[in-house]
């Protein structure tokens, strides 16, 4: 069987306006030298979303512009060699406040991670690293968290997870977003912990972050189908069966959830991580054009402010 590949999925067309309405960020690409970054930051820089700074070789990065008939004369290039040294040059430029977003090009993710986490590349803040996917279809949208970086997050990581989602779908346009605590059931029980887990995030987050709406534990179905909801007899629920966004309990539902929503429905998938001095885009070599444009987007919303 052959599912739908997300080759066709089209970036979120408001998410685009909002970044284009902002002033264009300076975006450190680390190790940029390679087709998919240059390509990448070529449309970016054309639509108006950003203003690269392209580290790694030298020749390399000059190479593929060309190959793209792109004249980057007027835009800084860092020379570093290899991925940790690319990676570490284009941290520190954030750390520095010599950029404004912090994007992976041609370089492995523990390497690139690795960089952004470094005490002296002055990126941390104190508060954790979460990564956000935001995935539309048309005018429908889910966001994730976190589907890539924390493998096992603890209940402090997902509080965090929360308010950064929050924070996102605040600036995109969300007044009120709706979030769930995801479970493999509605009540807790003790036999699944992130069920328990699920009802502690919900009355944390429902007393501390404002303007949003929480509930937890649910099961995917009570997150996403208001038949389910009704079938089940869920009533008074604010989230139930119209969820803006799902908080994960691990890394291996978080990934099969994100790759789910863009394989099997064609969805777009921009993806950023929150919690640093900088936002972070954790572009990959899979992603279609329009998802690392939508990701390049996210970033630059959040740089604004």
């Amino acid at each position: 069987m052959t599912f739908l590949s997300n080759d066709a999925a089209e970036a979120p067309a408001h998410i685009i306006k909002l970044a284009q309405a902002l002033p264009s960020p300076r975006v450190a690409i680390a190790r940029a030298g390679a087709p998919l970054p240059m390509l990448a930051a070529k449309e970016a820089t054309e639509a108006n979303m950003m203003v690269p700074i392209f580290t790694g070789e030298r020749h390399m990065i000059k190479d593929e512009a060309a190959k793209l008939d792109w004249d980057i004369s007027e835009f800084e290039i860092i020379e570093a060699d290899g991925e940790i040294e690319s990676g570490m040059a284009a941290a520190k430029a954030c750390g520095e406040g010599r950029a404004d977003v912090l994007m992976k090009g041609q370089l492995h993710t523990d390497a690139f991670m690795r960089a952004a986490v470094a005490r002296d590349n002055g990126l941390r803040t104190g508060k954790r690293f979460v990564h956000i996917f935001h995935i539309t279809k048309g005018d429908q949208a889910i966001t994730i968290s976190d589907a890539a970086v924390n493998v096992s997050p603890n209940l402090d990581t997902r509080r965090d997870a929360t308010a950064e989602v929050v924070t996102l779908l605040h600036k995109i346009g969300n007044a009120r977003p709706k979030v769930a605590f995801l479970s493999a059931t509605e009540s807790p029980i003790d036999s699944v912990p992130s069920s328990v887990e699920g009802r502690e995030l919900r009355d944390w987050a429902a007393d501390t972050i404002a303007d949003a709406d929480f509930s937890g534990p649910l099961a995917f179905d009570l997150i996403m189908s208001p038949k389910a909801v009704e079938a089940k007899k869920i009533t008074g629920d604010p989230v139930a069966g119209q969820a803006d966004a799902i908080i994960v309990p691990d890394i291996v539902s978080g990934n099969a959830l994100f790759k789910s929503f863009v394989y099997l429905t064609g969805g777009c998938a921009g993806g950023i991580v929150m919690g640093a001095k900088v936002p972070i885009l954790l572009t990959s070599r899979a992603d279609p054009a329009a998802a690392r444009l939508s990701s390049i987007a996210l970033g630059a919303i959040v740089a604004a402010g």
